[in-house]
Order: structure tokens, then C-alpha cells, then sequence
């Protein structure tokens, strides 16, 4: 469907074949795993937190006959979150159009809307990777041995340890671990590792070893791989390419439930739908100046940690603290 002058079109169908793309390994996108995406109808507004004192409080629950049954008195505290638009542009030019034949017209839309739609998630996992990974906010437990020391390491006992911490701080246990593509490689060296597979995966061939194998190795229910990179210097500049996820840091986290406001997690990814009906949106419209059809893909989303705060803004119940245990130390840098 090709956009005329006028008012920008709305494109599911553009959206829907580039999600399909998105959601495979290529990209290597984990940052709404960690803060899943919760549809709101409004761009700003309060949620309701559980204070993390009542979490684990025992209660009195006996009733005697004809009593009352006892309830807690426990109040909900407050959230906030607030939305922002990202948004960014692909313009697809007659010229450029016209290289394709009239069978394959529809590819120069698609490629377009893919390399828009890769900006906008690679700025999104940037910015989940900045608060999962923020020392600043959390307290990294640094390791004595990092995982690049593969005759040293221990990664199976360090992990362990750092799920009984966890298990104390929330009194849950976490839904898995998250790590970056170097730390993937170097972790599965590990001589402690090596000599675990060779009895839980018998004649496995580590070169292709998945993550959801190592996650039964570590004892956890799953290992989130983040391998998306993006090139830290300017336009014009000579390419840097970095990895988004830190190798000095892995953590644990607890998810947030996708349904359940009041259930504790790390944070969510607010997504005010009244704008943004799917993550992202896709719109096209026509650029007569440039000869060009222009396709725009935007979102109005807040990638929020699950806190809640005061009237002056001060955090009074960390659950995203409690939810997340940051380990640090874990590559020689």
C-alpha cells in the first residue's frame, strides 16, 4: 500500500511482518524479557506497589467462632511512571523504488520500516540495559574470580550464592540470569562448567551449546543472552562497535507480571496505547519535495522500575532492589 499526500497512514501490516524479523536471534533484544510491556490507556499516571515490609509479614489468621477473619492493614503505596515519544524515519525515494520490479515494490517498504524498527528497539534495549546494569543504584557483588578465568572460575557456585542472597532479599527466587554474548562464550569455557555438562548434556559439542542449557547447568530457569552492540561514536567517525550489555556486570532478576500491577518485579515498559496500538507503530505518508515515500516508526513508552515514591519524588519501597541482584567483577576489563 503505497501512502499518498495527505495525513500519515497507520501500517500494521508493515509492523507485523518487521516483528517477525525482531523476535528472531538476529537482533538479540532481551530488554522487554526483563521489563515486559504493559498497554496503558493513559501517558501518565500512578500504579499501585506493595510496600516491601508487607511482602513476606506474617499475619494472625486464627477466627474464632463467629468471629471476624483478621486482615492486614497494610496500605498500597504509589507508582509513577510517564510516557515519551521515540520516533525516527526512513525515507524510500522513487529512485530507489524503481530498482525493484512491480512483483517486489512492497520490499522497499519492508527493508525501510526494518532499519527504523532496529533504531528504535536498539535505543530501547540501551536504555532497559542502563537500569538493569545501573551500580549507581544497585550493589554490584563482585566476584573473586571472573568467568574469563576459565581454570579459576566458578560460575555454577557463584550463581548459587547469588540466588540464596536473592532468595532473602524478596523471598522469591529469580527467573533467571542475564548476560551478554562475551560473557556467554567465556562462561561455557569454564573448566566447572565444561565438567557439569559432561554429565548433564553427554557428548555435547560446546561450540553449540544453547542458552536454555546452560541455564540447567547454573540452576536457573532461564539465561537471557543480550548480543545487541551499537557503534558508541558520532556520525562521521571511525566505527566503535560495543556490546550495549555491560561484560563487567550479570544479574538476577525477577520479572514483572504482565497482568498483575500489584505483583513485585524488577519494572515494566509502560506503552500508552491511545498513541502507540502496537510496539512500535508503523505510519507511512508521501514527500512530494523529496520524491520520496517516507516510513516512520514511533513509540510512546516509559521503561519504569517497580518503586514507590513520596510527594517530593523520593523512592520509599525499593521492590525493583529487591527484585534484582546486580553481579559485578565478572569480566577482566
Amino acid at each position: 500500500m503505497r501512502p499518498t499526500s495527505g495525513s500519515a497512514i497507520y501500517r500494521p501490516d508493515l509492523g507485523i511482518a518487521v516483528l517477525e524479523f525482531a523476535e528472531g536471534t538476529t537482533m538479540n533484544f532481551i530488554g522487554l524479557e526483563l521489563m515486559p510491556l504493559f498497554p496503558t490507556a493513559k501517558n501518565a499516571s500512578t500504579y499501585p506497589v506493595i510496600p516491601k515490609e508487607a511482602l513476606l509479614k506474617l499475619i494472625d489468621v486464627d477466627r474464632a467462632p463467629r468471629g471476624n477473619y483478621k486482615r492486614d492493614d497494610f496500605e498500597y503505596e504509589r507508582g509513577q511512571y510517564q510516557t515519551a515519544e521515540k520516533g525516527t524515519e526512513e525515507p524510500v525515494d522513487d529512485t530507489e523504488r524503481d530498482l525493484f520490479d512491480e512483483e517486489s515494490q512492497g520490499l522497499c517498504d519492508l527493508v525501510a520500516t526494518r532499519r527504523a524498527w532496529s533504531r528504535i528497539l536498539r535505543a530501547q534495549e540501551k536504555r532497559i540495559a542502563a537500569k538493569v546494569q545501573d551500580s549507581s543504584r544497585f550493589t554490584a557483588h563482585n566476584l573473586t574470580n571472573e568467568w574469563d578465568d576459565a581454570a579459576n572460575a566458578t560460575p555454577i557456585d557463584d550463581v548459587k550464592d547469588a540466588i540464596l542472597a536473592f532468595r532473602l532479599q524478596c523471598g522469591m527466587l529469580p527467573d533467571g540470569l542475564q548476560i551478554n554474548f562475551k560473557q556467554f562464550m567465556n562462561v561455557k569455557r569454564c573448566d566447572q562448567v565444561v565438567d557439569q555438562l559432561k554429565y548433564t548434556f553427554p557428548g555435547i559439542d560446546l561450540t553449540n551449546l544453547l542458552p536454555q542449557q546452560l541455564a540447567q547447568v547454573l540452576g536457573v530457569p532461564r539465561v537471557w543472552v543480550g548480543g545487541a552492540v551499537y557503534d558508541a561514536t558520532g556520525k562521521g567517525l571511525t566505527a566503535d562497535v560495543t556490546d550495549i550489555w555491560s561484560d563487567e556486570y550479570a544479574c538476577l532478576i525477577k520479572v514483572a507480571d504482565r497482568l498483575d500491577m500489584m505483583a513485585p518485579g524488577f519494572g515494566r515498559t509502560f506503552l500508552w496505547t491511545a498513541d502507540s496500538p502496537q510496539n512500535p507503530i508503523v505510519e507511512s505518508y508521501r514527500e512530494e519535495q523529496t520524491r520520496s515515500d517516507i516510513l516512520r516508526v514511533r513509540h510512546h513508552v516509559d521503561e519504569s522500575l517497580m518503586c514507590s515514591t513520596n510527594d517530593t519524588g523520593a523512592v520509599v519501597s525499593d521492590i525493583a532492589a529487591a527484585c534484582h541482584y546486580l553481579i559485578g567483577n565478572v569480566t577482566t576489563i
